[in-house]
């Protein structure tokens, strides 16, 4: 019986301490993570825009009389200045057209003269005195567009401005109306880009300026040294893009911006009460974004979020979380559904305090 009770005993015991166990086990085995909440803040993000950058003034320069080109008196790439002659067309043609008729304008005056003085001795009618007016006015008419020919003979830069491909060559027959080249006034360059129709919407509500200052991306990554101001803003949205057009002017002084070339408009955007979590918090599963959300039971929940904008290392989001919520911080690799946690929480302050420390 002694021995009996003894093993009795014996399994009892060894049952508490493996039920014991198992618990302290269980309860050793529940992980601990460190978690936070969103938070809400005022910031600003920034928005790349494709622009198209254009020249302030950029004009086709075409010859305006017929003839042969006997000079060409720039290079292609240069500066030109106001008044500078570019191109001259052999002007025989226009000198002797033009001493024609300054001969019949003398002509006529005589013609003129004459006939004024017969008809104040009443020799002739008013009408014949009236026809030879008209006639010296015709001849006088004539005169004005010999020397309006000649003139364009040469042909001046009607501004400052940089020369492109020159199309002729030096004793080439050009015909009135062909081009020869362009000018382009690069001091200053229009930058064009679209916007959609909520982002215009979001710019007219949040910005009370509208020349709000702007950058420039180059084609190469780099940032046009000199800042620019939105100018102005197209009246109407193209009804097949939905979207409207906008007007950056940016300084050039070293002229390093050609007319044609693209670059990048960079807004920047303020969002008021934006909801934030850091991207450390997400994980992506099938295109979407989700995190890891605490219940009232210590419990993981996976929900998804939209977001609105990317930051570095930070995430502004459209919807999902509410500041209340507690989301998973670190440990997402390890994170099951429906795992109860020991929570370590961390403020949302000190979470992106430290994020921007590490962007440092």
């Amino acid at each position: 019986m002694n021995t009996s009770h003894l093993l009795i005993c014996l399994w009892a015991l060894i049952g508490f301490s493996s039920c014991k166990y198992k618990k302290e086990e269980q309860k050793e085995e529940q992980a601990k993570y460190t978690v936070t909440s969103p938070i809400l803040m005022d910031t600003t993000v920034t928005k790349d825009y494709l622009a198209q950058i254009q020249s302030v003034q950029n004009i086709e320069i075409r010859a305006q009389v017929k003839g042969y080109l006997d000079a060409i008196n720039v290079d292609e790439g240069r500066f030109v200045s106001a008044g500078q002659v570019l191109f001259n067309i052999m002007p025989k043609l226009y000198e002797a057209e033009l001493m024609k008729q300054s001969a019949q304008v003398k002509a006529a005056e005589v013609e003129y003269s004459n006939t004024k003085t017969l008809s104040d001795k009443n020799i002739v009618s008013k009408a014949e005195l009236a026809m030879a007016q008209a006639k010296l006015d015709i001849e006088k008419a004539e005169l004005n567009k010999a020397e309006l020919e000649l003139a364009f003979t040469k042909i001046k830069a009607p501004f400052d401005g940089t020369i492109d491909r020159i199309k002729f060559k030096k004793g080439s027959l050009i015909d009135e109306g062909v081009l020869l080249t362009t000018l382009s006034n690069n001091k200053d360059v229009y930058a064009y880009f679209n916007v959609s129709e909520v982002e215009y919407l979001d710019f007219k509500n949040k910005k009370s300026d509208d020349h709000q200052q702007v950058s420039l991306l180059l084609a190469n990554g780099d940032e046009h040294k000199f800042k620019g101001r939105i100018e102005t803003i197209e009246s109407e949205f193209d009804n097949e893009t939905g979207n409207l057009a906008f007007r950056a002017i940016f300084p050039n002084p070293d002229l390093l911006l050609k007319h044609g070339e693209t670059g990048k408009v960079r807004l920047t955007i303020p969002l008021k009460n934006a909801i934030i979590i850091p991207q450390k918090c997400t994980y992506e599963l099938q295109d979407k974004i989700y995190v890891y959300v605490l219940d009232k039971e210590n419990r993981l929940k996976s929900r998804a979020i939209i977001v609105k904008q990317k930051l570095s290392n930070l995430y502004i989001l459209e919807s999902g979380l509410l500041v209340t919520d507690k989301i998973v911080l670190d440990g997402l690799q390890s994170a099951k559904e429906d795992e109860k946690i020991e929570a370590v929480f961390i403020s949302p302050k000190e979470v992106i305090n430290n994020l921007q420390l590490i962007k440092k």
